[in-house]
């Protein structure tokens, strides 16, 4: 996502935009060009016209440069930019709607290559074993067609899928596996999929709460997965939860649960705790946790994506979905806002470069 759809985003009553870290897989690249050292932010775009673009913000906070694509190559990314993935010294930037993916030096913004073929409805990149892979929701009307697309990093194409059930979303990687989470696209699921990126092939599924919306892993390498319940517009509500699963047996050993009503999401970590988002309020909890915090540390916020990065909480608000919305920055330990930005349309996933 990160808009499915504007109207289906509010009935919702949260918003399934993720916020995401920057995940290089060990491998520290070079770092020169116009947006070294600086943050780099997702406007969606206006929905089904017009086209997203991306915002760098110098990590000092004093510089800001929109749509930086096309100050660049003078053309646009396309509708909607969903989200970015990163391979060492290239982004790999998803428009949703356009079903492309380009391919940028992360650092320059100068454009590598772009993937048109192959994707339908594409959603979140990872990779792992030397490949790429791509959440993929097919016709979204169609519960049978999804699947993740693998991609050749040497040539930028698509080599092939990997049929997956229901609404594949958020994917991430440790060392071989990858770590799929089937929200449920216009429906609901409660699936995690694990790929083996030897044979490119599920291995397995692991049931978890419903409507899982976000993943991070954890020190000691174990993966956690914040699921948001199902709203009460399907007139079967049910609550979040959060679980832990053991990456070495892939099975559940712990699950928190929130009340009936409570939808959290945007899972993200800091300084060794988690934090998420729950009804316009940041929460923090320590995965030695046995019970769900009561008290929150930062609340009224607008919230329609979440991260934290070095001691930062980083918020974006979407506004009214037509005009330009805005990044705003807290202290985590003093929980006083640093600085907000105006940026552009509908802004959701935060990066740092």
């Amino acid at each position: 996502m990160k808009i499915k759809n504007v109207m289906w985003a509010l009935a919702l009553g949260i918003f399934s935009t993720a916020c995401e870290n920057d995940d290089n897989g060990g491998n520290e690249p070079m770092a020169t060009g116009d947006y070294v050292d600086g943050i780099l932010l997702t406007n969606e775009g206006p929905f089904n016209n017009g086209t997203g673009t991306v915002t760098f913000i110098s990590n000092d906070l004093e510089t800001q440069e929109d749509a930086i694509f096309n100050a660049v190559n003078s053309e646009d990314l396309g509708n909607i930019v969903q989200s970015i993935g990163f391979v060492e010294n290239s982004a790999y930037i998803i428009a949703n709607v356009s079903n492309k993916i380009t391919v940028v030096n992360r650092f320059t913004f100068e454009k590598e290559a772009e993937i048109t073929t192959g994707l339908n409805n594409p959603r979140y990149f990872t990779s792992a074993n030397g490949k790429g892979y791509v959440t993929n929701w097919g016709d979204a009307a169609d519960e049978t067609d999804d699947y993740v697309a693998i991609i050749d990093l040497q040539t930028n194409t698509v080599e092939g899928s990997i049929p997956v059930v229901l609404g594949p979303e958020e994917i991430a990687a440790k060392d071989n596996t990858v770590y799929v989470a089937h929200q449920g696209a216009f429906g609901q699921n409660n699936q995690i999929s694990v790929i083996d990126s030897g044979t490119n092939e599920v291995s397995g599924t692991i049931t978890v709460g419903d409507v899982p919306n976000s993943m991070q892993f954890d020190a000691e390498g174990d993966l956690w997965v914040l699921a948001g319940g199902k709203p009460s517009f399907t007139g079967e509500e049910t609550g979040g939860s959060i679980s832990k699963i053991d990456t070495d047996t892939n099975e559940v050993t712990t699950t928190l649960d929130f009340g009936a009503t409570e939808h959290p999401n945007h899972l993200s970590t800091s300084g060794g705790n988690f934090y998420y988002t729950l009804g316009g309020a940041i929460y923090v909890l320590s995965p030695s946790a046995t019970v769900l915090p009561t008290a929150s540390e930062i609340e009224d916020l607008n919230v329609y994506g979440m991260t934290t990065h070095e001691g930062r909480l980083y918020v974006t608000d979407a506004k009214d979905f037509a005009s330009n919305g805005s990044l705003s920055i807290f202290d985590l330990s003093s929980k006083a806002e640093v600085k907000t930005f105006e940026v552009g349309i509908i802004p959701a996933g935060v990066y740092f470069n």
